[in-house]
């Protein structure tokens, strides 16, 4: 690994290193670092795009099979992004990608230049020039918000990208004019299978323009994307592999030859080449735009968003749309690194979800008809197992109306549903249903709480409530019969009951605030489900048998097949942000509680007890506690309800020191679309939403001296911190406009009205 001053040259450039200060920018666009990310679980690293872009346009560094031997591969894990900063080769450059997720899909339209002898499959690492691959070096490397460049040295040629929200723009400049010419790969995918490509055709539909679409059965098991790719400069010709071998039946389009020069092809897994003739450092340019319409709206969004050749005006109309986004927060910075580190956490935070609509507002449903986005943009790319617990909070305060929009690509999706559920985990117009929970909930009920959704607020509890009385969806049915799931018939059985209880308090404060007594009754009962797999003998929660027996083999350590998801008993016993203080009594009272979380921080946990989850590293973990992973992540505000707030702000500080880096490795766990980065942001700020739903921020320690939040409405919210330094992690007083706060917590009103918080800071 390079050492992070190396890093920071070949992203910056040395001179510039000495003279950038600590605060913030006109251009605070120069202080994200695209390439942070986490080496094992693959980089947050989307390459070209602008804020929530449909298109985003990477490198990806391999070909990892999803299975091998028929197994899942586990190195495929580390490939989650596509791209590993550790790898010396380059196979391409693929329009889609996911943002630090912990599974994935995508990896559409992969194109790669090359020059000399033609290779229609990317060979391998060790032998790059068996293939279409390339070495690079990162020292010829660089990446920027809505850039990346490289120099492919095999290939002989200088590739750049950059993206507007549907299109991807590729500039190839051409060192060796041996036959030049630019590969199609519509077979490339990440967490590839023999079986993922359903059906690919394409149209050439003059010697500049092709047309086309690439179904794929992966997490989304019905995705269809169409493009439109136009090449600045003709092609003298064209040509096609299919490999899908030897078929039983072949029609009668076996009359042609349609590996060369054929106008309209169809197959499950095939590469088209493109050949150009090009002089020395000769450019060959290509808009590629994506739709999940039609080629026709592709086509449409091409010509709305690049219709002409300007490369470097859509590079600087990119970083623009950029510094909009980033310049909502404008703070005055303890370090460099720090203030790289938030710009760079603001950045993760816009990637995904990603806009799922075209120019004209038509866009795919889940029932796979085509539908018209009335009055909203339409997402899709729904993370909600870590995104409702900080990233979309975050959106409402910087991003109100974008997250409404989001709000109402959640009840559309729901609207389209036969089975009736809001979205788990959605994309590409599909339901994937990975992880636990109906966060969805969380998501509407806060924003609607807080005033950001103001669309039909009755129609999106209705929609909360028959998601959260589907009796088939996940033990779900056994959990409204027993008050919880047992263990018996559940793998995750402690931690889904534990989400649910959240979920259904979230449930309950809305039809709160919407009048409606009869379902807050209903659901405000069944948000104390909790208590029903919590063990007091041993002070953890624990897995529940059928008959009401606790299941007697226990590890309140081992993170597999102990009842949780991603995490053991030690951090999911906590996940109660909805009623800290009834769990704190039941636990033995503040004293006694604060004393667990302590042991939580300081104690060892040996490899042996995550070894078997991809998910934790040793990356992740301090002491037992567990960030790489969120369902800790509000586990350092407890102490403000244990009476020992002096502890938020240690533990916070130092999770703020510890996870947070400026180098390639630089974060804890895989970003999971943006909540890792939505929790430093929060944190840095020095307050947190302990439990959406709820309309309070938990106060901890800020991290910053200045922070100004521009809001939508035109009005300021500032956090101040005097006397700051690395050192002063506690705080002797909080005053918000000039007036004493006792409460260790601020409103969601309170900063939406603009004003000042105020933090005094000590040793």
């Amino acid at each position: 690994m390079f050492k992070r001053i190396i890093f920071l040259t070949l992203i910056c450039g040395r001179a510039l290193l000495s003279t950038l200060n600590a605060q913030s920018p006109s251009d605070p666009a120069r202080y994200v670092r695209p390439l942070i990310g986490t080496a094992r679980m693959g980089h947050t690293f989307p390459g070209a795009t602008v804020p929530f872009g449909a298109v985003q346009l990477s490198p990806d560094t391999d070909t990892i099979p999803y299975s091998s031997d028929g197994k899942y591969n586990k190195d495929v894990y580390k490939y989650c992004a596509g791209y590993q900063y550790a790898d010396p080769t380059i196979v391409g450059f693929s329009h889609t990608h996911f943002s630090g997720t912990g599974h994935s899909d995508l990896g559409d339209f992969l194109l790669m230049p090359g020059t000399g002898a033609l290779r229609l499959n990317p060979g391998t690492a060790d032998r790059p020039g068996s293939g279409f691959r390339s070495r690079y070096a990162h020292t010829e490397e660089l990446a920027e918000p809505a850039y990346y460049r490289v120099f492919l040295s095999d290939a002989k040629v200088l590739a750049e990208l950059t993206a507007t929200t549907r299109a991807g723009v590729h500039r190839y400049t051409f060192r060796d004019t041996t036959k030049s010419h630019i590969i199609l790969d519509l077979m490339h995918g990440i967490y590839n299978y023999d079986d993922k490509n359903v059906w690919t055709f394409i149209r050439v539909e003059n010697d500049s323009l092709v047309t086309g679409y690439r179904q794929t059965n992966g997490w989304a098991r019905t995705r269809t994307v169409y493009f439109a790719m136009k090449f600045s400069r003709p092609f003298k010709d064209y040509g096609m592999k299919d490999f899908d071998g030897n078929k039983v039946y072949r029609g009668f389009w076996r009359k042609f030859n349609q590996e060369r020069n054929f106008p309209e092809l169809a197959a499950r897994r095939m590469r088209m080449y493109f050949n150009f003739d090009t002089r020395n450092d000769q450019q060959v340019e290509v808009k590629f735009a994506l739709s999940p319409v039609s080629t026709a709206n592709a086509l449409e969004n091409m010509k709305a968003e690049a219709p002409g050749w300007d490369f470097d005006a859509l590079r600087r109309a990119g970083r623009e749309a950029w510094n909009h986004e980033l310049r909502k927060i404008q703070v005055d910075a303890l370090s460099q690194e720090q203030l790289i580190n938030f710009y760079t956490s603001m950045y993760h935070a816009a990637l995904m979800p990603t806009t799922y609509m075209d120019v004209n507002g038509q866009y795919r449903g889940l029932d796979q008809n085509v539908h018209q986005a009335k009055g909203f943009t339409n997402y899709t790319s729904f993370s909600l197992w870590d995104t409702f617990r900080a990233f979309h909070p975050y959106l409402n305060i910087v991003s109100p109306s974008r997250n409404a929009d989001m709000v109402q690509s959640m009840l559309a999706h729901y609207e389209q549903s036969t089975l009736k559920m809001l979205p788990v985990w959605s994309h590409y117009a599909n339901e994937n249903w990975c992880m636990s929970g109906y966060h969805s909930v969380s998501v509407i009920a806060d924003a609607i709480i807080k005033g950001v959704y103001t669309g039909d607020p009755g129609k999106a509890l209705d929609a909360c409530v028959q998601t959260a009385r589907n009796r088939f969806y996940d033990g779900l049915g056994e959990y409204i019969d027993r008050g919880y799931i047992s263990a018996d018939r559940n793998g995750t059985s402690v931690s889904t009951t534990l989400e649910y209880a959240y979920d259904d308090w979230c449930i309950a404060q809305l039809a709160k605030k919407l009048g409606r007594q009869d379902l807050y009754r209903e659901f405000s009962g069944r948000s104390s489900n909790w208590k029903n797999v919590y063990d007091a003998r041993i002070g953890f929660m624990r897995p529940c048998m059928a008959d009401g027996s606790f299941r007697t083999f226990f590890d309140v350590l081992k993170t597999d097949g102990q009842g949780f998801i991603e995490g053991n008993a030690w951090n999911f016993s906590l996940y109660v942000p909805h009623d800290p203080t009834t769990m704190i009594s039941m636990m033995g009272g503040k004293r006694r509680f604060a004393a667990h979380l302590d042991s939580l921080f300081t104690m060892h946990l040996p490899d042996e007890f995550f070894a078997e989850t991809e998910d934790i590293t040793r990356d992740g973990i301090i002491g037992n506690y567990v960030h790489g992973n969120e369902p800790s992540h509000h586990v350092a505000y407890l102490y403000n309800y244990a009476g020992q707030s002096q502890k938020t702000q240690a533990r916070v500080r130092m999770i703020l020191d510890k996870q947070y880096h400026n180098g390639p490795d630089g974060l804890g766990g895989n970003d999971d679309c943006g909540q890792m980065s939505a929790w430093y942001i929060f944190s840095s700020l020095g307050f947190y939403p302990l439990a959406p739903a709820s309309d309070s921020y938990s106060l901890g320690s800020p991290a910053l001296k200045r922070a100004v939040i521009h809001l939508d409405n035109g009005k300021t919210f500032t956090v101040i911190a005097n006397n700051q330094s690395p050192r002063n992690v506690h705080v002797r007083q909080v005053r918000l406009n000039g007036k004493p706060i006792t409460s260790m917590m601020i409103n969601h009103a309170d900063i939406i009205a603009g004003g000042t918080l105020e933090f005094d800071m000590m040793k």
